[in-house]
């Protein structure tokens, strides 16, 4: 069981890891070394800091916690290009972190919250409702364990997306101090564009974010062109309507002259008309923005079902004669339930 009364090693930065050296008599220079085994060597316990006095690593085992998380399941897709796991947390709260291989790329797919408080109607997590937010060092842990099990196969992680369970933009000041942390060059060093931050379409904070100006990629879960079925399956949009998003995701494009993706899950006889595709096609058209498409993947408490290849086919095809980029994407990890909205804690 993990110690609440100590902080989690990964949520302390190196300013407050400073602090607590100081605290203990101990040399500046002690930090680069710590900071070095955490974030490049990838150490996950005191033990492995060798080159540290045996009296300097019982001070941080007695005064940090190093297990921030404690994998309890693991399930892998039949093509084993996908693997699940649920992770418990200090309070038995747990999460869920997808890793998918493809050709050329390793991606691990991160939680920011236990459950979620935007309710989608297809989606897993939003079904489960919400339960707390993840610190920042519990996000940075999903990334690094799974950084330390690709070192050991002599790879490595290519990219990360902020689209497992929770809601990124909800959890803001934590999910961006994560993504510092483990962009900070004298550490895991890993450039703000591999990063992908999804969010339900929260217009303050994608006008913050934007105003930022960051690297970061940016996706926003539309998967309607009318506020009316929108606010049927995303209730968010009534807060913020369609209107709203479009122009703050305008005015985040203007801002980082950076692309802008608008992720869509197809429905059958649902979103996935050719109405809906002329429709959003209107909306978006001469913004920069790429469009993803995927049919929707099951859940249990809810009746839709995915839209065949050839619907899919034909959304595409209208976006793209507007001049829309437009990309069906592969589905992944379906028959472990970790495809995109599946996530769901098991101990729901």
């Amino acid at each position: 069981m993990m110690d609440t009364s100590k902080p989690l090693v990964y949520d302390l930065d190196q300013i407050e890891f400073q602090c607590i050296l100081e605290k203990w008599g101990e040399k500046p220079y002690r930090i680069n070394q710590i900071w070095h085994g955490l974030y490049q060597k990838l150490w996950q316990s005191p033990d492995e800091f060798t080159a540290l006095s045996l009296e300097m690593r019982k001070l941080l085992s007695d005064n940090i916690e190093f297990n921030v998380l404690k994998p309890i399941k693991k399930i892998s897709s039949t093509d084993f290009n996908t693997e699940k796991t649920l992770f418990q947390l200090y309070d038995n709260q747990a999460i869920e972190t997808v890793f998918m291989r493809y050709r050329t790329r390793n991606t691990v797919c991160v939680s920011t919250q236990v459950g979620c408080a935007m309710g989608c109607k297809f989606c897993a997590t939003g079904q489960m409702g919400f339960r707390r937010n993840l610190s920042s060092g519990e996000i940075v842990a999903q990334v690094l364990y799974y950084a330390s099990l690709l070192s050991k196969e002599s790879e490595k992680l290519t990219n990360v997306v902020v689209m497992g369970m929770g809601e990124p933009f909800h959890n803001y000041e934590a999910t961006l101090s994560a993504i510092d942390r483990l962009n900070d060059s004298d550490g895991f060093n890993f450039g703000e564009r591999r990063f992908t931050i999804s969010t339900v379409g929260l217009v303050p904070m994608i006008r913050r974010f934007a105003e930022e100006k960051r690297q970061i990629n940016l996706a926003i879960s539309l998967h309607a062109a009318d506020n009316n079925l929108r606010s049927s399956l995303l209730p968010v949009n009534k807060k913020y309507p369609l209107e709203e998003i479009l122009e703050a995701s305008n005015e985040y494009v203007l801002r980082t002259k950076r692309r802008i993706t608008f992720e869509w899950a197809l429905i059958n006889t649902v979103n996935d008309t050719q109405e809906q595709a002329h429709l959003l096609a209107s909306r978006i058209k001469g913004m920069l923005c790429h469009v993803n498409i995927i049919p929707l993947n099951l859940t249990d408490r809810y009746s839709g079902t995915g839209s065949t290849l050839e619907r899919a086919s034909i959304f595409k095809k209208i976006l793209e004669a507007t001049g829309i980029r437009c990309t069906i994407r592969l589905r992944r990890g379906i028959d472990i339930q970790a495809g995109c909205g599946q996530l769901m804690s098991e101990d729901n």
